[in-house]
């Protein structure tokens, strides 16, 4: 089996790679050279003899996540995990918004990508799995269609802006999850809130409330192994075979706001990000 996991060099994306690498190859996907070959090196000390490659990208960037698609052989498993929290005003090089880039649109492209690469050929059934977040929090903050950038956002306390647009990103994970799994048949697609876990460095860039937040959560909450358990449940386990377009916590499908599984709200932002990336809408 060869899995694939984004934003795999440190916090949830490591501990899942680290479980597959049990029992099947596993490319590893960051953006920096550095610390892919340490967490590499921490995945291979913890599972010796585990089979990794190494896949540097900067999932912010369209292009960069075309190329990667086209280096990937198809594979079995892929795990879209990476994840940040950022300035509402950073913006890539190609001009887009970087927290919508990563979160949002590189799971989509690449994703697409992948499956047009896999087809429906070979009498196997592949997994996508999408990492989201928490439901219940994320029914408060619906996405507006007309502002996928959250610039129209107001919050008393500024400081807050990016966590909730980090909320609405996740909620573009779940209803593009549901979205592609009413197209796919050879490909399950799910997606999975790891629980709300410490040290994973996603608020790394916080300021005020929301990175006193972030340290509180890092000394209280479980670590980022008990994160991946359910995306590797989702991932390969006989019992979860054939299921597709579901959301899921503690290996417990549940379900989501209305605002996520609504199909014409899912068709929009499928549409508006097909034209971001500059792909058909398929």
């Amino acid at each position: 089996m060869h899995a694939v996991v984004t934003g795999a060099t440190s916090g949830i994306g490591e501990a899942i790679a680290a479980k597959l690498a049990r029992s099947a190859t596993v490319t590893l996907v960051g953006r920096d050279d550095t610390r892919l070959r340490a967490a590499a090196a921490r995945i291979g000390k913890a599972v010796p003899g585990a089979d990794l490659i190494l896949e540097r990208a900067d999932l912010a960037l369209c292009g960069e996540v075309r190329s990667l698609a086209e280096r990937l052989e198809s594979p079995d498993v892929v795990v879209s995990n990476a994840a940040v929290i950022t300035d509402l005003d950073d913006r890539t090089d190609e001009g887009v918004q970087t927290l919508l880039a990563t979160n949002h649109l590189a799971p989509y492209l690449l994703l697409r990508l992948l499956a047009e690469r896999i087809g429906e050929g070979g009498g196997r059934q592949a997994r996508f799995v999408i990492v989201g977040a928490d439901p219940v929090a994320l029914a408060r903050v619906p996405v507006d269609l007309d502002d996928l950038e959250s610039r129209r956002l107001r919050m008393p306390d500024p400081d807050l802006r990016p966590f909730v647009a980090y909320g609405r990103t996740k909620n573009m994970n779940a209803m593009f999850c549901y979205a592609l799994a009413r197209r796919l048949t050879a490909i399950t697609v799910n997606a999975v809130h790891p629980g709300i876990i410490g040290g994973t460095g996603l608020g790394r860039n916080a300021r005020g409330a929301l990175k006193r937040l972030g340290e509180e959560l890092g000394r209280t909450a479980p670590r980022a192994e008990v994160g991946a358990e359910t995306p590797v449940w989702l991932a390969t386990a006989s019992e979860v075979d054939g299921r597709t377009g579901g959301f899921y916590v503690g290996r417990e499908l549940v379900k989501t706001a209305e605002h996520t599984t609504d199909p014409e709200r899912c068709e929009r932002l499928w549409c508006e990000s097909a034209q971001l990336v500059g792909i058909s809408d398929w």
